[in-house]
């Protein structure tokens, strides 16, 4: 895998914000306040937002980040070509401190999203997928969260594996498991003998069906714009669909309302 310049920009930014998020999480001395819509936000997001923006900046491109002041649509809808970031992606699962949250960048191109990194700071692994080039990879950095010379690591490209005819696995969410999803689950039993439930927080359920470690990601719960266009494009490059269940089709970006409806993430064959 071979990055562009701006694409660069974004796995050096995810990294080193990711770092940033490191230093207040090992020192567990982070203030916790509330946004308007009740959802946590602590000093964590801000120092890896302020991180992302410093390298991000560098780029030609306007930049939508949840904990930035949203531009209006009316000047967004301008934008043919923007950074969607979610600079700590999974902010419950950062406070109960299970360490599965991410940081999370894509590059949207007319709605779509073309390119995606997502890092996983406390396991260091990162995650990037490039559409146009059908390649998603994860390599993990090491111990000072250096990035290799190359992205060309032997064993690093993502391989999605179709369920078998007797079991499948499910990827479910630590922290949004619904009465919508256990109605999804429950009928794949006419289907499968035997369902595995794998669960995760943040941007890592997409990560865990782009790795071949499960096999479809329902979610009827909400998201935002930003917790999703990192994992799609890295689950696009590899050949799966991310299917809004109201519309049938791929989700969309750039919208005027940023509020993703219920969506499933599958194999093409299904």
């Amino acid at each position: 895998m071979v990055l562009k310049d701006d694409q660069l920009l974004a796995v050096k930014g995810a990294v080193e914000a990711g770092k940033e998020i490191l230093k207040i999480y090992d020192s567990a001395d982070f203030s916790t306040d509330f946004k308007a819509d009740n959802s946590p936000l602590t000093s964590a997001d801000l120092a890896s937002n302020k991180k992302i923006l410093e390298y991000l900046n560098q780029s030609s491109f306007p930049i939508v980040s949840e904990e930035t002041k949203m531009v209006t649509f009316d000047e967004r809808t301008n934008w043919n070509t923007l950074w969607m970031v979610d600079p700590l992606d999974g902010t419950k699962e950062f406070i109960k401190r299970n360490g599965e949250f991410t940081v999370n960048i894509a590059l949207i191109v007319h709605n779509e999203p073309v390119f995606g990194v997502i890092y996983v700071p406390v396991s260091r692994e990162l995650y990037i997928g490039q559409v146009d080039k059908a390649t998603s990879i994860k390599v993990v950095l090491n111990e000072e969260h250096e990035l290799p010379n190359s992205f060309d690591t032997p064993g690093a490209q993502l391989i999605p594996q179709a369920p078998n005819s007797s079991r499948i696995r499910v990827v479910g969410s630590r922290s949004h498991m619904n009465q919508d999803t256990q109605d999804f689950i429950d009928n794949l039993k006419s289907d499968f003998e035997e369902i595995d439930i794998v669960s995760k927080g943040s941007s890592l359920k997409f990560c865990l069906v782009a790795e071949g470690l499960a096999d479809v990601y329902p979610r009827y719960a909400p998201t935002m714009e930003w917790d999703t266009a990192a994992g799609q494009a890295i689950c696009e490059a590899v050949g799966l669909e991310v299917i809004s269940k109201d519309t049938g089709e791929p989700l969309r970006y750039n919208r005027e309302d940023m509020l993703n409806g219920h969506f499933l993430v599958r194999h093409k064959s299904a």
